[in-house]
């Protein structure tokens, strides 16, 4: 039998319990559906948070200098095993006969063409961040290796350090959505329970997660993935500023980043009123055009052999480097590990909410193995050849031409100027460079309508049609969220706040990959009942 939340009788604590209904426990207030306590303790969390934050700034720069680090090397293990314990479960449900059920039942048809679901996949799950590291990680990494390997030996720093960045943005980030995201699709569509993180949960707490745990559940949702965006809006406001500095002269200073958050929060709020369809479906697709196009250019306009040459060749090596990065015992790069990996684990596992709730919200009808391909292959296969592309072609400047434009933005500690000082040597750079500011603006402002839209999912109790003045609140809250950040510490403010709520989440993932395990059985069974 599988698991309904209004089957009565199925794990529940009292046989005689009626139906639980989606939103019966909101209150309306000022035109707002909001379920409590969610919504009431997420935003008074944030609030407080926000205030002390400004009120209180270098104290707030000083412990979170120190924050990061101490969590990152302290908890490695936990992040990385997720990580690992998510790459495996995806694989073994890939190839299982589980792949075959269907998110929403046998007869459930997709929303979305193939090209559609990509592009609102992509540009909410990584676009950002591509855009900021895609440049500058493959050289950081070159020029100081992983796993102990000689910089001097420069053939080898090479592939290892295009194999350790695929291995930050491919198959471990993903995975982690997609446990996420399958566990969302399949309890909210196959069980109906509402679309919230709390449903995961149910075949482990019952009805208790319409109680006090599945509360605390949904608010940590919310906070980790306002968070874990606050931290990428900040990447997107630094790097277009630094664009813009290049292209118009703006000058890069904290109010011109404060300014930018605004005016694409503002932005991002009229995608909201949109709506999906009309709104973050068209923005995503744009995105997708103006991504190909950069990426032929690059291919066309820089080394072009050497990335074509370079994209099997980075597949294997990542596949070679694999055991090695995924593991966390006896390392002898202990500063890439905790300064790199175990961040982005934790950045990784605070966007999960947001990203995993997105892809379920919009992979209705698709089958379990065709979301594992779609939220973790085809992103594997992108990651390769734009980082072959893009850092391949900043590694060839360095390396071939002697090129220093990209490498002085780590030494002068301005990573945001990597992308332009990659593409100013490159025909048409200008033209580039504006297209990259384009992009990362873009991006920015998809990530932030379809946060506001999974936290206003949540904080309305799973109803998937709140009020879209709800949804304009978190979508302001969010750009709140990185003003406070970024004053109160800059980037590295953004990156603890990821980590210090990627931290309890992440037992949260672990703990929903045994129930979805628990979920798929239930439902496999009864698709095999209902055959017979």
């Amino acid at each position: 039998m599988s698991v309904r939340a209004t089957d009565t009788k199925a794990r529940s604590d009292e046989p005689d319990e009626t139906p639980y209904e989606v939103g019966q426990d909101n209150i309306e207030v000022f035109g707002l559906d909001i379920h409590n306590p969610v919504f009431i303790v997420s935003a008074l969390l944030v609030v407080v948070f926000v205030a002390l934050t400004l009120v209180f700034q270098s104290e707030a720069k000083a412990l979170f200098t120190v924050l990061r680090p101490w969590l990152t090397s302290q908890f490695d293990w936990l992040f990385m095993l997720t990580g690992n314990v998510a790459v495996v479960l995806c694989g073994l449900l890939a190839v299982s006969p589980w792949g075959r059920i269907r998110l929403g039942g046998e007869d459930a048809a997709p929303d979305y063409t193939y090209l559609g679901w990509f592009a609102m996949l992509f540009a909410a799950g990584m676009g950002i961040g591509l855009m900021f590291f895609g440049v500058l990680e493959p050289l950081y990494h070159l020029m100081e290796p992983p796993l102990g390997i000689d910089a001097a030996d420069v053939e080898t720093a090479r592939r290892a350090a295009m194999a350790a960045t695929i291995f930050h943005w491919g198959l471990h980030p993903w995975a982690i959505y997609a446990v996420v995201g399958l566990s969302l699709g399949l309890f909210a569509y196959n069980n109906n329970l509402p679309l919230s993180i709390r449903s995961a949960f149910y075949p482990l707490l019952g009805r208790r997660v319409h109680g006090w745990p599945g509360h605390a559940i949904d608010t940590l949702a919310v906070l980790a993935t306002l968070f874990g965006l606050a931290t990428s809006l900040g990447f997107g406001a630094s790097q277009a500023a630094a664009g813009l500095h290049d292209l118009v002269g703006m000058p890069i200073t904290t109010g011109t980043k404060i300014a930018l958050i605004a005016a694409i929060t503002s932005v991002a709020v009229a995608s909201v009123v949109a709506g999906l369809d009309a709104g973050i479906k068209r923005l995503s697709q744009l995105n997708m055009v103006l991504v190909a196009l950069l990426l032929v250019y690059v291919v066309a306009a820089g080394p072009t052999w050497s990335i074509l040459a370079g994209i099997p060749e980075a597949a294997y090596d990542y596949l070679r480097y694999l055991p090695s990065l995924s593991s966390w015992s006896d390392r002898p790069d202990a500063a890439f590990l905790h300064g790199w990996t175990t961040f982005y684990w934790a950045w990784w596992i605070s966007w999960s909410p947001f990203v995993g709730m997105f892809i379920a919200r919009v992979s209705r009808g698709r089958t379990v193995r065709e979301f594992i391909i779609a939220a973790c292959f085809v992103p594997l296969a992108v990651s390769i050849v734009w980082m072959t592309a893009l850092g391949g072609t900043a590694i060839h400047q360095f390396l071939t031409d002697g090129y220093q434009g990209v490498a002085e933005t780590m030494r002068a500690d301005t990573p945001e100027l990597s992308l332009y000082r990659m593409l100013a040597p490159l025909p048409y750079g200008g033209i580039a460079s504006f297209v990259g500011v384009v992009l990362v603006i873009l991006f920015f402002v998809t990530s932030s309508d379809s946060g506001s839209l999974v936290v206003d999912t949540i904080t309305a109790g799973g109803k998937l049609e709140a009020p879209v003045a709800q949804r304009v609140f978190w979508a302001i809250f969010e750009g709140l969220v990185a003003v406070a950040l970024l004053v109160g510490g800059g980037l590295q403010a953004l990156r603890a706040a990821a980590v210090s709520t990627g931290l309890p989440f992440t037992l949260v993932v672990l703990v929903m990959c045994a129930s979805l395990v628990v979920g798929l059985r239930s439902a496999f069974r009864e698709k095999a009942r209902r055959r017979r």
